[in-house]
């Protein structure tokens, strides 16, 4: 099986709602690596590494979040680059 890398943009109300951290955790449980951070508009860009089904189950989580969240759009690309190690938010 080969890995995969994607880049999403979540958009809404993403920030101060415990998004970066419930991705981390939804991640871990998806066996996936990369990151979740804030971004200054606040939007939260998550990269995510791993087999094709655990990305799409992250992106399909991606679009609910957790429950304070509210999630109005969700931007997904292909990403090349090093696979990092662990799941890390910022």
């Amino acid at each position: 099986m080969s890995t995969e890398s994607r880049l999403f943009t979540v958009r809404g109300r993403v920030q101060g709602v415990w998004f970066r951290d419930s991705t981390r955790r939804e991640a871990e449980r998806l066996g996936l690596t990369g990151y979740a951070i804030n971004l200054p508009d606040g939007n939260v860009k998550v990269l995510a590494c791993g087999e094709a089904h655990a990305l799409a189950r992250l992106e399909a989580w991606l679009h609910e979040g957790p429950p304070m969240a509210r999630v109005t759009k969700v931007e997904s690309r292909a990403a090349e680059g090093p696979v990092p190690p662990g799941f890390t938010i910022g």
